[in-house]
């Protein structure tokens, strides 16, 4: 048996990682959401301004992005799982960047008509395949960087960048709207905001290469050598770890969700319910409330660290079933700041109750040689099909006055979580983190066959 993590010596060398892995996957969501924050102001650029359908054609962009995800996470996760996480994460930031960068130089429809939306669509979709596999990478590699004991508040970094890249582009569009007109951030402004996330990759690209790869060097060697073949086998993925890939499956399905319900088209309605007044206004109640949900990661982490994973999931379940008809009843008809900012606040604390942990209970799902691959490709499936398509759904609700349907669509999602928290999360044994080790290629099989009935597990 020989060990496959390289696991952290010293609590600063894991903080000193989960730095640099934060850093990474904070410029990456920063390029992920300075597309929907911008959205209002770029979409007549690649689509007619006279289209009344503009806004769904640009979200629609948004949601079939998604698609690339499960791709993605296939072609990262193998690679961080054969190559290394450090090599996975670097190259997806590089793919992030380039893509930031093609939007930033993009010509308009008006040069090019529908050619415009046609490079704004591949562009996304190219991010899609980063994202995809940046998701798995990072969650497996700030897992395994981090020391026993304080698992889950070391992993909640990984929320507290993902939400951090969106009030990075929360804070660029407060920045233009106190010094920019509507119409300049309309022609150029959100060129700006795409670029700053091209050049912000060249710290990172650097910043990725000096982590302390999470894998150990033996593991590495035996795999390029051919000593160890499964390590990111799609096929024992789904043949050998079906259980636990199922579970996360089912884990994140509720939880994604409530994400994009609650961070992306909550602040979305208050932008648009404060856009015909104080614009100033509604960005910065989306700017704090974001940043209390940032700041709440940590601490849903350490909660998780002294009464176990399940725990949070369920408060998360019960709190999202109940809260999410009265979130999207009444917050767009507020006009008062302080109500729509503790509406945000609400739906901000019952989702720490997934997010701050969600990385942590996937990794702890399954084995070393298939993490990356298992944990990025069941994400990727479920925020495919029920996280960005939530902005979609509810637009195209909206529009229709059928607002009552997607409140119930996503209550049952959510609930259909929560079940899977209550009866099948199991927190009474010993997780993959805790026996981080393969087996000898020549007892492969049998000795993963044995655990993969056994290794759905969200212990503490």
């Amino acid at each position: 048996m020989s060990t496959a993590t390289d696991r952290p010596r010293s609590v600063k060398r894991s903080v000193l990682n989960t730095l640099k892995g934060s850093a990474g996957n904070l410029v990456e969501w920063y390029d992920v959401y300075v597309y929907s924050v911008f959205l209002t102001y770029f979409e007549s650029q690649f689509f007619s301004a006279d289209d009344q359908n503009s806004t769904l054609y640009a979200w629609a962009i948004f949601a079939v992005t998604f698609l690339m995800r499960p791709l993605g996470s296939w072609y990262f996760g193998r690679l961080a799982d054969r190559r290394g996480r450090r090599f996975a994460l670097t190259v997806s930031v590089t793919v992030m960047a380039a893509c930031s960068a093609l939007i930033a130089l993009a010509p308009t429809a008006a040069m090019i008509g529908g050619g415009a939306a046609v490079i704004l669509l591949i562009a996304r979709l190219a991010q899609g395949f980063a994202t995809g596999g940046e998701y798995g990478a990072s969650a497996t590699y700030m897992s395994e960087a981090a020391v026993p004991g304080h698992r889950g508040f070391l992993s909640s970094f990984h929320y507290v960048t993902l939400v951090g890249g969106h009030v990075l582009a929360q804070t660029t569009l407060l920045v233009m709207v106190l010094t920019l007109t509507p119409e300049q951030i309309s022609d150029w402004g959100w060129r700006v905001a795409f670029g700053i996330g091209g050049l912000a990759a060249i710290v990172v690209f650097w910043l990725r290469r000096t982590m302390d790869e999470s894998l150990s060097q033996e593991t590495l060697d035996a795999v390029r050598t051919g000593q160890f073949t499964r390590a990111g086998s799609m096929r024992d993925l789904i043949v050998v770890q079906w259980r636990p890939l199922l579970l996360c499956f089912l884990i994140t399905m509720g939880g994604t969700v409530a994400f994009y319900t609650y961070s992306v088209t909550g602040p979305n309605i208050v932008k648009n319910a404060f856009a015909d007044g104080d614009v100033v206004a509604g960005t910065l109640i989306n700017l704090i409330a974001l940043t209390v949900l940032m700041l709440l990661q940590p601490l849903g982490g350490w909660i998780s660290d002294r009464v176990g994973r399940r725990a949070l999931l369920v408060f998360f379940g019960i709190g999202g079933v109940l809260y999410t008809w009265f979130f999207l009843t009444y917050l767009p008809q507020q006009t008062d700041p302080v109500i729509a900012f503790a509406l945000l606040i609400g739906a901000f604390v019952i989702l720490t109750g997934y997010t701050s942990i969600n990385a942590i209970v996937k990794a702890e799902l399954f084995p070393t040689y298939i993490r990356a691959l298992g944990v990025g490709f069941g994400y990727a499936m479920a925020n495919s099909i029920f996280g960005g398509t939530a902005p979609l759904l509810f637009t195209a609700a909206n529009a229709s006055s059928q607002v009552p349907l997607f409140i119930g669509y996503a209550t049952v999602v959510i609930a259909v979580s929560l079940v899977v928290y209550a009866k099948f999360l199991k927190t009474d044994q010993t997780n993959w983190l805790d026996s981080d080790k393969h087996p000898a290629p020549s007892r492969e099989r049998a000795a993963t066959d044995d655990r993969a009935g056994s290794s759905a597990s969200g212990s503490r």
